[in-house]
Parts: structure tokens; C-alpha cells; sequence
């Protein structure tokens, strides 16, 4: 279909709630949303597509065909989005990367030698299931804990296959393992042993450690001292088991705290969770910034509470969701739950959300690397300034004192890095007096004369010029430019009463903020300040050369060491303008030291 013909059958759809399945030209679905009215949101995409982001106008511009399907309400359009996006995983939704659901201990009594395995879903296998816990590490250590303390295998070795095939392993031998496959072992003890575990699953632990402390006590009425010595240990392991609380912190959380953060390049969405106020674990998955955040939150939630067996019983938000009762009906249709949701705004339950939140944006950071960084901080420049992502930048910078050695500098950055090798610096030509617009004026009109000319080292166009000051310099630098015929986009730069860029002003006078964006305002600031030390540095050095100019300076055959010769030997200027020839001949070549007595005496001549 084309644009027009699609726009046309968006127009005709119905004002229902139901969902909208978008197709490449293969018949691949590549999208799937949800509305409360079909005309209104899918007729969108195909309205006004210059405000559209540039994710959106790439779905749009893949879109071959779509479909709909009418939902009898909004919690049933709800419910069939859900279903479609994990039935296709549509390239344009934003997709959870990890739906394997919380994990449960499987453990099956009917077997001769039973095993506690985790797995991700319950079976109707007759095995007994324990859990979901919060997440598969938290499960593994779990289960490790009680392996440790109870001393059961660790190793891959098959009961009853491999009894008595091979020497105990190093776990044995660490004290880490009851030697389970030697043949002196029996398989009643092994299960009575199991059970044991199987009771510290269930949250049991103070009636496994009665039956630890009396067969203890036993032992050591039969004066078996060795085995009553091997049961405190087990004893004490138990006890300590039960003191952490392992087993109730790896069970599934009565709160889930749901954080999001973001970074230039990097979203994360984040879900703590908690059980009697104590933070078990969490999950996150870090994906690309989203132009929505609450609809990728939103969306994320969907996905990831689907997939994961169970509803918390509350859900804090970090900020309102448009379908936060429909994703509360959802949990109830799916697990027999309504989990409360909620959005605090004070008090202990906003510290949470604010500690879900950082957790986020931290795990956005860290997954987020600095070519990224910077490419997303150019690519949101560019949006801020409505002009095309900068590559090159060029920055324009005036430096004077009282009118003297006026001079300036044009730094440039590619790709949001100085490149050194193409900084230029101008000494101004013809004005005695301060005057930074004339200055300004002349110098981007000399540095633009040499790019039509097609001088080397001029001759690639900016991006974007950034002139150091406000409205009136970014005027100057514009008619600079459109005396010679050209158009770049200019902006100044203003500071504030710290001397630091605040904000960049157009050439008409509209100011955009950047101090609220801190990566554009540690960006534009890098590149002020070094537009600035470029140019005070050349006029440093102007000036520090003008203050040692001295007589000597231009005297044929009088370089920088032959003139500190003269002045370490006669010790001032003076006293060589008063030299003889004979004397100044003892130090220097016949030639040079005429030159300097002719300089002095012809001086002498000039002043009668």
C-alpha cells in the first residue's frame, strides 16, 4: 500500500478500543500497539510525520500494510497486545530481553536418590515444587547454602549408577560432602537426609535442628564421639542457616519497587524486590532510550509480570502509568491476585522508588560506553537546535587587552572531540581600538574567504558555528557569512555570572537552555573553554614577545644568542649602544658588530 492509501484506511477505522498489528512489505509484523480508539492513534502515524522521532519515522517508512482487531473493551485490547507482542516480538516494540519467569527447586521424593534442581516452571509431574524465588542466583545460592550445611552431593555423579565406581571427589575430602558414593553409605540415610532439605525449603529449620541436637545427644550417650562431634557442626551449619534467613529471603517478594533510569544512550528498567521490608534482589534489562518512558515502562511490565508466574502484591511506580488499573485487572485475570499499584510521593516508600531509580540509571551507565555517550549527547544537540546532528563544530573566541595584540581563535570538534590539528588562530588586522564585533566580523569572514578559495586547511564546511558571546556576536558571524554567500547554523554562546555557557542563543535572539541537559552543558562548556585558553594562550604569547623586543631585535647578524652574548657580557642595553667597534669586533664577527655600531650611531644621528 502506499503512504496515502494507508493514511486513507487509518481514517476509516473505527473509533474502538482494540490493537493494530503493523507489516513490512515480507508480511513480517513489525510493530503491534494497543488503543483506546483505533482512528485516532493509528491515524497518527501517518499525520504530521515531521514531528515524529527518528525511530517512528523509520517504523513508519517500513510499514507496507497493517490490521486491526476490535476489542470489546480497553482490558481486552490489553490483553491481546500482550499476547501478540510475545507471539511475534515485533522489532519496533521495546522487548524484554529475559521472560524465563521465576525459578522454582524441583525436588522428587518417588526417587530412589532424589535431587533438588531449579527449574523455570512448575510441571504436573508429581515432584514437589518449592519457591519462585526472586531470581536464578538467588535460587543457586540458596540451594548451595543447604547443600553445604546438610553435606549433600555437589558433584555430576548419577545415584545409584555410580556408587562405589570411583574415589570420593575433593568436595569429600573438603568435608563438604558425606561421600554419598561410596557403598558404606546407605540410600535410607541419603533420604532421610533429603527430607532434611526438604523441610529447610519449606522454612522448617528449627525442627530439622531438633533432630540434628537429638541424634547428637545419642551419639554421644554411645560414646560416639566422632559422629556427635560431625553432627554439632551440622547442628551449628543449621542454626545459622535459619539466623540469615536464606530460605525467606530467596521466596518471591510481597513488593516489587520498579526504578527506571536513563543515561544519553541507555534506558534501564529496574524492579527491586522485597519481602517484610528486607531487599531480596533484582532483575533489570537495559535497553535504548525509548521516546516514551512510560510507555516502554508500561510495556516492560506487561512483559516482565507475564512471564514470571506470580503478582506482588504491591507494585510501586516510579511515575503514573496510563494503564495502571488495566495492568491491576490483568493480574487478577492472571494469577487470581490484584496487585495494588501505587506511585508515592513521600515517606519510606518513595525512598524505595528512589533507590530503584538510581539502581537504573547505574546499570544504564555502566552499560552505556563513551563513544555511545557522546554520539547520543550530538545526536539529542542536533534535536535541541532543530539542525542535523553536528559532526564538525567550529567555535569563534576574541582576546584582547585594552585594544592591544587582538588576536582569535577558531577551535574545532569532530564528533564531539577536539581535533587539534585543524585549530586556526587569527591576529586581527587594522583596529587599534577594543572592538569585538568588528573582530569577530573580520576574522570569520577571513577564516570563510579561505573555504571558498579552497585553501587547504579551510576548505571543509562546519556543521554548526558556535561564536563565543551572545545575539549580537552570533549576528556579526552571520553577516560575515552572508556577505560572502554562505549559511552556516550560528549560535552564541551565553554565560552565566560563573563564566559558564548557559544557554545557546539563535541570531534572532531565542535562547535554549543547555545547563538542564548536564551532557550538552558539560559538552558546550569543554568547547568554550577551550576556544578561550586557544586564544589567551596566542595572546600571551604576542604579548610576551612584544614585551622582549629590544634593540637588537632586526639587527643583521643578530639572532637570540648572539644577543644574549652582548647583553651578558656588557650587561644593558646601554652600555652596548656606547660600545666601540674594537670592543664590540672582540665578540662578535667583523660583519655583525658593525652592524650594531653602525645601528647605534646612526640612531644617535636620527636624534640631533
Amino acid at each position: 500500500m502506499t503512504f496515502d492509501e494507508l493514511k486513507e484506511k487509518a481514517l476509516s477505522l473505527p473509533y474502538a478500543p482494540g490493537v493494530y498489528i503493523m507489516r513490512d512489505k515480507t508480511d513480517k509484523v513489525i510493530y503491534v500497539g494497543k488503543a483506546k480508539k483505533l482512528k485516532n492513534r493509528v491515524s497518527q502515524y501517518f499525520q504530521d510525520t515531521a514531528s515524529h522521532t527518528p525511530k517512528t519515522k523509520m517504523m513508519v517508512s517500513k510499514i507496507h500494510h497493517f490490521d486491526t482487531i476490535v476489542a470489546a473493551s480497553e482490558f481486552e485490547a490489553l490483553v491481546l497486545e500482550c499476547s501478540l507482542i510475545k507471539r511475534y516480538m515485533p522489532k519496533y516494540n521495546i522487548l524484554l530481553k529475559d521472560d524465563k519467569g521465576y525459578p522454582y527447586l524441583r525436588l522428587n521424593r518417588k526417587d530412589i536418590y532424589p535431587t533438588i534442581t531449579i527449574v523455570s516452571k512448575i510441571a504436573d509431574d508429581g515432584a514437589e515444587y518449592f519457591g519462585p524465588y526472586g531470581s536464578r542466583g538467588v535460587t543457586h545460592n540458596l540451594l548451595e547454602a543447604i547443600r553445604l550445611t546438610l553435606k549433600l552431593p555437589g558433584c555430576g555423579k548419577v545415584f545409584p549408577r555410580d556408587i562405589g565406581k570411583d574415589r570420593p571427589c575433593l568436595n569429600y575430602h573438603m568435608n563438604q560432602c558425606e561421600g554419598w558414593c561410596q557403598t558404606s553409605v546407605s540410600a535410607i540415610a541419603y533420604r532421610q537426609r533429603m527430607e532434611q532439605a526438604r523441610q529447610l525449603l519449606k522454612g522448617n529449620y528449627r525442627s530439622v535442628a531438633e533432630e540434628i541436637k537429638a541424634s547428637m545427644l545419642s551419639a554421644a550417650d554411645n560414646l560416639e564421639f566422632e559422629v556427635a562431634a560431625a553432627l554439632r557442626d551440622r547442628l551449628n551449619a543449621v542454626e545459622s542457616l535459619g539466623q540469615k534467613q536464606l530460605v525467606t529471603a530467596g521466596s518471591l517478594a510481597d513488593t516489587d519497587v520498579v526504578g527506571y533510569g536513563e543515561t544519553e544512550a541507555k534506558a534501564c528498567f529496574a524492579v527491586l524486590h522485597f519481602s517484610g521490608g528486607n531487599l531480596l534482589d533484582k532483575d533489570y534489562d537495559v535497553f535504548p532510550v525509548p521516546e516514551d518512558r512510560q510507555e516502554a515502562v508500561s510495556s516492560l511490565m506487561k512483559q516482565y509480570y507475564l512471564s514470571r508466574g506470580l503478582a506482588p502484591k504491591i507494585v510501586l511506580l516510579p511515575f503514573e502509568l496510563e494503564d495502571s488499573e488495566l495492568f491491576s485487572q490483568l493480574m487478577e485475570q492472571q494469577y487470581g491476585r490484584r496487585s495494588k499499584i501505587r506511585v508515592p510521593q513521600k515517606g519510606d516508600n518513595m525512598r524505595l522508588v528512589e533507590l530503584a531509580n538510581k539502581n537504573a540509571f547505574e546499570e544504564a551507565q555502566r552499560l552505556t560506553d563513551k563513544e555511545e555517550r557522546l554520539n547520543a549527547t550530538l545526536v539529542t544537540l542536533g534535536k535541541m537546535l532543530s539542525i542535523p546532528t553536528p559532526g564538525r563544530m567550529e567555535s569563534f573566541d576574541i582576546s584582547n587587552i585594552s585594544g592591544t595584540d587582538i588576536v582569535a581563535s577558531m577551535v574545532v570538534f569532530q564528533d564531539g572531540r577536539p581535533r587539534k590539528s585543524d585549530y586556526k588562530r587569527f591576529k586581527v588586522e587594522g583596529l587599534t581600538d577594543q572592538d569585538d564585533y568588528a573582530s569577530m566580523h573580520q576574522v570569520v569572514k577571513r577564516r570563510f574567504a579561505h573555504y571558498k578559495e579552497g585553501d587547504k586547511g579551510f576548505d571543509v564546511p562546519p556543521d554548526l558555528l558556535l561564536i563565543d558571546g551572545g545575539v549580537n556576536h552570533a549576528n556579526v558571524a552571520v553577516a560575515a557569512l552572508t556577505e560572502l554567500g554562505l549559511s552556516f547554523p550560528v549560535f552564541g554562546m551565553v554565560k552565566d555570572d560563573r563564566h559558564r555557557t548557559r544557554a545557546l542563543v539563535t541570531p534572532q535572539g531565542q535562547e535554549i537552555r543547555i545547563d538542564n541537559n548536564q551532557a550538552i552543558f558539560s559538552l558546550i562548556g569543554s568547547i568554550q573553554e577551550e576556544t578561550h585558553r586557544f586564544a589567551i594562550t596566542y595572546h600571551r604569547q604576542l604579548r610576551s614577545k612584544r614585551l622582549h623586543y629590544s634593540e637588537l631585535d632586526g639587527i643583521p647578524g643578530i639572532g637570540p644568542k648572539r644577543k644574549q652574548e652582548l647583553l651578558r657580557q656588557f650587561k644593558s642595553l646601554t652600555a652596548i649602544s656606547q660600545a666601540t667597534l674594537p670592543e664590540l669586533e672582540r665578540l662578535l664577527p667583523k660583519d655583525a658588530a658593525n652592524a650594531v655600531y653602525r645601528h647605534f650611531r646612526d640612531k644617535e644621528q636620527e636624534q640631533v
